[in-house]
């Protein structure tokens, strides 16, 4: 009965691992353990060197709740924004337990 229910336990775990995974630009690149990614989304052709920088996050937790708001217009908003220099995100998660995806904007 034991050797059952950590079977069970086990499996379950395996089966619910991938709940809350954050998904950023670059869908389908997670950990099992740990998720700690970054990179680009999007850039212009501004020159000019940029003075602002503004962020938005969401974050998931066991994919069943999921709260925030991660545009870049929240991100431009927040940093004051109005000429958009490039655009960055950051993905954390462990153990598909809790994730964020995080969207930084950088301009004038």
């Amino acid at each position: 009965m034991r050797t059952t229910l950590i079977l069970i336990i086990l499996s379950s775990a395996l089966l619910l691992s991938g709940c809350a995974v954050a998904l950023g630009p670059q869908v389908g690149t997670f950990g099992v353990l740990y998720t700690g990614i970054s990179g680009p989304v999007a850039a212009t052709s501004m020159t000019d060197v940029y003075t602002k920088g503004g962020s938005a996050t969401y974050v998931n937790v066991l994919g069943l709740v999921a709260v925030g708001n991660a545009s870049i217009e929240k991100a431009m908003r927040n940093g004051g924004i109005t000429k958009i220099h490039h655009v960055d995100y950051a993905t954390t998660g462990v153990l598909g337990l809790f994730s964020t995806t995080k969207v930084m904007v950088y301009g004038d």
